[in-house]
């Protein structure tokens, strides 16, 4: 069974035309902040394409073989939030598109707060 989340990334965003709220669950571990993401392999190119859920949907052009799209997920997490790639780890979900997603050495406030910035770069896009 999961903890709760410590705190919820919360942004405005528009969708036919009425506005409502993305959350996605973030929240602190032992080992750092951790979320949920749900990798689609042999994409187009690199990015976070949005939510589902309570988790973070990326795309990533790796297939899933020999753990390349694991390392594309990694690369885009830590390009898109500004870390070294070294403190971005898989915490679960190694062969599944379904993955936890642990930020060494970052608080689920600080998390939120860079993850917040990121998906409002790309929603300018």
């Amino acid at each position: 069974k999961r903890a709760q989340p410590a705190c919820a990334l919360e942004q405005q965003f528009l969708a036919n035309g009425k506005e409502h709220d993305r959350v996605i669950a973030i929240w602190d571990t032992a080992g750092g902040a951790t979320f949920s993401v749900k990798v689609q392999p042999h994409a187009r190119k690199n990015k976070i394409t949005g939510e589902l859920g309570d988790m973070l949907e990326l795309s990533v052009t790796a297939a899933p073989v020999d753990s390349k799209a694991n390392d594309a997920c990694i690369e885009l997490v830590a390009k898109s939030l500004n870390v070294t790639r070294g403190s971005v780890t898989i915490a679960s979900g190694q062969t599944s598109r379904k993955k936890l997603i642990r930020i060494a050495g970052m608080s689920a406030a600080e998390l939120k707060k860079r993850l917040s910035l990121s998906l409002k770069e790309n929603s300018d896009d």
